[in-house]
């Protein structure tokens, strides 16, 4: 299935063609071309009976400086990769995960050599990139709870699994909610040794079920994710938060 056919059945029609199609093929993959990719995730928050609030996690060691200078729904800046469409659903637990309004979300992850902008020149990530702000973003969700950024489909980095960082508040400014999504393995390995052109570092040396995070359990965090690496892909998200 490609990404513009899933996009719309899963209900996102309100997203441009012009903005599904903004890296072409090229762009992409450089001429790779591969068989579509669709995998489940997290249905956590899907109704009122499967509405237990998503793993709260650590925002460390690479969190959003000043979130709030970063609005913006394209947040890939100068990063290239695979293009990645992101769209998360924020939910209230304690209004029968009713759809939340007005809520201020904040996601940021690695490029495809596993590097964070806004850090670097330590031990922790070698290479020094503390005047740059790509792959973060800040957006408010409609009417819907809906928030949709474009990206890239992140790399990884030695000791952790392929995740993207999300925080939650609500409309004051009070936190509500820290937390990840996890990437399905199948997924991760296709891309990362598919589009070896782009990601040059192979396969991701570790698993959600041994990642130091994902590792005590990441079933409402995993990400639901369908394309492929020449349309590229789609991932779709729903958060439960307690409001």
């Amino acid at each position: 299935m490609k990404r513009i056919e899933f996009l719309k059945k899963a209900g996102l029609g309100l997203i441009t063609t012009s903005a599904l199609m903004a890296c072409t093929k090229e762009d992409l993959t450089g001429g790779i071309t591969d068989e579509p990719t669709n995998t489940p995730g997290s249905t956590n928050g899907e109704s009122a009976d499967n509405c237990s609030v998503t793993n709260p996690e650590t925002a460390g060691p690479f969190p959003t400086k000043n979130p709030s200078d970063l609005q913006m729904q394209d947040i890939r800046s100068d990063r290239t990769g695979v293009q990645m469409d992101i769209t998360l659903t924020v939910v209230n637990a304690t209004n029968g995960c009713a759809f939340l309004p007005d809520a201020i979300v904040d996601i940021w992850h690695c490029d495809r050599e596993g590097y964070y902008s806004e850090y670097g020149g330590t031990g922790m990530q070698s290479v020094n990139l503390t005047n740059v702000h790509f792959l973060r973003g800040r957006q408010v969700t409609d009417h819907e709870g809906q928030v949709r950024f474009t990206s890239i489909f992140p790399g990884w980095y030695s000791g952790r699994a392929p995740h993207i960082h999300v925080h939650i508040y609500n409309a004051s400014g009070k936190s509500l909610l820290v937390t990840q999504i996890a990437f399905p393995k199948t997924v991760c390995d296709h891309v990362y040794t598919t589009a070896t052109n782009l990601y040059t570092k192979g396969t991701q040396d570790t698993t959600n079920e041994r990642d130091n995070v994902f590792g005590d359990g990441y079933a409402n965090e995993l990400g639901s994710i369908a394309g492929s690496i020449d349309e590229g892909y789609a991932l779709i998200h729903t958060i439960v938060v307690s409001a």
